[in-house]
Order: C-alpha cells, then structure tokens, then sequence
C-alpha cells in the first residue's frame, strides 16, 4: 500500500536571504545553516503590498491580491472614511486548505498569519498575529482549550518591548514555546497530509532591533543571537520530524518578504500635503484617523505606500471624475518617481492597480502601489507634519530577498506561486473553482 504523499511548511517570518546566510554562518544556528548552505536555497519576491497579511494571505489561497482581496492590515470605508482592520472574513476566495480538504486531505497549520479568525476546514489551524483573542483563534474549538490550559501566546507584546529588548527576548522565548507545545500536539499521530508551522520571532526582532543582528559587534548581538539559537532548535527538530516521514514527502521554507536597516520613513500624506492634493476637514485624534480627509482632497495615502485618488464613483466625498482621476494618477507616479531622500530617489516603482493585479477585487484596490527602494519605508499617517523621520523602528519590510528553499529545488516567483507548488503536489489544479470545504452537520 502506498503511503500518503505530505507536504511541510516551515515559514520563517520576515527572514532575508542575506541575512540568514550571514547568522548562519555564526556557526550558532546549524538548521538554519543546513538550509542555507544547500544549493536549493534562494531569495522570493513578496507579493505588493510587503505586508504579511497581503502576502500570508496569498500563499494560503494560492492567489495574488486581485482575487483574495487583502491588501494591507487595513480598509477604508468608502462612506465614512474610517479605518477598520481586515482579517481573515474578508478573504474573497478559497484557501488551499479549503481546496485540499474538498477532496479529503488533512491540514494542520499553526501560528499562520492572517488567518483570524479561525475558519472550518478539514484538520486544525491555530491563527497567528493578528489574533486578539485565542478563543477563536484555534480551530477546532477544543484545541483552543488545549492551548489556554498550556499559557499558550498568540503575540509577543512589542509595544512594551520595542523599547525593553529584555523584556522582548523573554516574551520571543514564551512565543517559541509555545509553538513548540502546537507542534507537538498536532504532529503526534502523523495525521495529516500537509502541515504548517510559522515562526515570526524574526521579523518583531528586525522591526525594532535591526542593527543589533545584523552587525556582530553591536551590544545586543549575543543575546538576540542567543534567542535564535532556541528557534534554531525549534527549527531543527521541525526538520527531524520531516526526516523521519517516509516518502512521498516534501519540504518548503519561505518567508513572507525581506527586509532591510531602516534609513527613514516618508509620510506620503504628509507630500501629499505639500503638493496641495490633500487636506484635512478636523484635527485627527491618532494617526490612522483617515476620517479626516476633507472633500476638497484629490488623492490621500494609507500605510503602506497605497494611494488612492479621491474620486467621486468611489468614495463618498470624492472630487474627481474619472478623466481627472486618470490624468492624476499619472502625474502623481511621475513625481513620486523624482522623490529624494538625502539626494537618493526613495522609489524603487509606482505601479498602476490594473499592471499588478488582476480578478474581482481589483474594484478595492488602491489606485497606485509604491515600492520603495531598500531601506525606505512608506507611511500613509494622518497626523504627522514632517515628510521624512524615524519613529522608533529600526528596520523595514524589503519586496525583494525573502528565504526559500524547497526540497525539490522550486524557485516559486511570489508567495502566491508557492501557494500553487503546494496545490500541484497534490494534483490540484491552481486555477480550479474547487468550492470551499465545509463542514457537514446532521
């Protein structure tokens, strides 16, 4: 009798080639090593926005932006202007699981961003951030029960740790525990055909402590370093457990985007301002407070690097028709293209919608995606004055130069490409209209 094909996801949230290759070459981190040392290993474009949400959400549905409708952590209410953030019920399209189980394959998947609340699907998912509340963050239900009564974390807090690397590195090791503690729950039994495990320890240490792994003379070196030897371990016996499955099998590791030192953000409302397309009806009261935007405004940004062009087919107080809009949009991304920071241009690209996305929801697009160049991050906040600064991060999501590797040595173009290898494996068509699996009740 042959035995079931499965497949293994590890994914290491935020991780860049570079950078892994050089911690690994510390000689600290050996199943890092044994991964980036292997010829199947490269780099991965994230899908646009660099966001995690855009680009968890495309690997688990195996579909760009365009389909899945995710295009930031956030929307904008085209009535009321104001922000809400989005989560996994705004998902317009089925998830490889949902396509999996709809012909009777299993999946477990824990700590998977972007995918709160939990939604019905053949296995056991545990979402990972954002996912307030861990009640309805674990699918089945009793697997959240499981997971309390072990103090299991969702998130470490980075509003405190962002400026305590302590208190940051203690709640990084609780998170790593944690995940251990899913895994060993979920794998025990083999009862599964694909897995996934997320580990995002990576991207909240680069956000807030950039410098300090990527330069071993920094002071906190050692002990972040230190911290990475524990999700070493983790890591390495995730590969165990792999090694010891009989075949067929097959493993992918990636990341979500790459990243890069932080040089400076640029507020794009705050240029916006200056080129006399934007103004604000009232004081905001915090800085996502986009109900501010007054009806004379002709375009205005939301985090990160969407613009949208305030026009009168789409929002409730728009100002353009859809000629102005068009003429806009074009002068806007020949502008944005000579933007300068220190005498260096910030953009990398300003992208059409329509170039970059395709399906139903490109209707919720915003009008242009900005891509900056490394080292630059764009914000769209409502409340800020200054063009250019910092503002307590010190590192920040790249497009380009996110880890893969995968053992059949596939080189996916994007996350959603990668979403697709999992589909083939097992003799999904990527493409198909498989409905989503639903639980059947008597």
């Amino acid at each position: 009798m042959r035995t079931r094909p499965r497949f293994l996801v590890l994914g290491l949230d935020g991780l860049p080639l570079t950078l892994a290759r050089d911690l690994a070459a510390t000689g600290r981190l050996p199943a890092l090593a044994s991964l980036c040392q292997s010829p199947n290993a490269r780099d991965i474009d994230a899908e646009l926005p660099e966001l995690s949400p855009v680009n968890w959400t495309s690997f688990f549905t195996a579909a760009g932006p365009g389909n899945h409708g995710i295009f930031a952590f956030t929307e904008i209410d085209p009535v009321s202007y104001a922000l809400s953030m989005v989560d996994a019920t705004a998902v317009a399209c089925p998830t490889i699981f949902d396509r999996l189980g709809a012909r009777g394959l299993t999946s477990k998947v824990i700590n998977l961003p972007a995918a709160y609340p939990a939604r019905p699907l053949r296995g056991a998912l545990v979402a990972g951030f954002v996912a307030p509340l861990l009640s309805r963050a674990a699918y089945p239900p009793e697997l959240a029960e499981l997971l309390a009564k072990t103090d299991y974390l969702i998130e470490a807090d980075t509003t405190r740790g962002a400026a305590d690397p302590d208190y940051l590195l203690a709640q990084l090791a609780i998170t790593l525990k944690s995940r251990e503690t899913a895994l060993d729950l979920l794998f025990s039994g083999h009862d599964f055909d694909l897995f996934v495990l997320v580990l995002t320890e990576t991207d909240r240490i680069l956000h807030f402590f950039y410098p300090a792994l990527a330069d071993p003379g920094h002071p906190l070196f050692g002990p972040f370093l230190e911290l990475l030897t524990r999700w070493d371990r983790l890591i390495g016996k995730y590969l165990d457990m792999y090694d010891s499955l009989p075949e067929p099998k097959r493993l992918m590791v990636l990341a979500d985007h790459g990243f890069a030192e932080l040089r400076t953000e640029i507020d794009l409302n705050v240029w916006l301002a200056q080129q006399g397309l934007l103004s604000l009806k009232d004081h905001p009261a915090h800085e996502w407070d986009s109900r501010v935007v007054a009806h004379g405004s002709a375009a205005f940004a939301l985090d990160p690097g969407r613009i949208y062009l305030h026009a009168k087919e789409r929002f409730a107080r728009g100002v353009l028709h859809e000629h102005a809009a068009r003429d806009l949009r074009e002068r806007l991304r020949g502008d944005l293209m000579e933007l300068t920071f220190e005498g260096q241009p910030v953009m990398e690209a300003v992208h059409r919608a329509e170039d970059i996305y395709d399906g139903p929801m490109l209707r919720r697009a915003p009008d242009l995606v900005c891509v900056a160049r490394p080292g630059y991050c764009l914000t769209g906040k409502f409340d800020r004055t200054a063009l250019f600064g910092r503002f307590g991060r010190f590192g920040c999501h790249a497009a380009h130069g996110g880890f893969f590797y995968d053992s059949t040595g596939a080189a996916p173009a994007r996350l959603r490409d990668a979403g697709r290898e999992i589909l083939t494996f097992f003799g999904v068509t990527p493409t198909d209209d498989t409905p989503a699996w639903t639980l059947k009740t008597t």
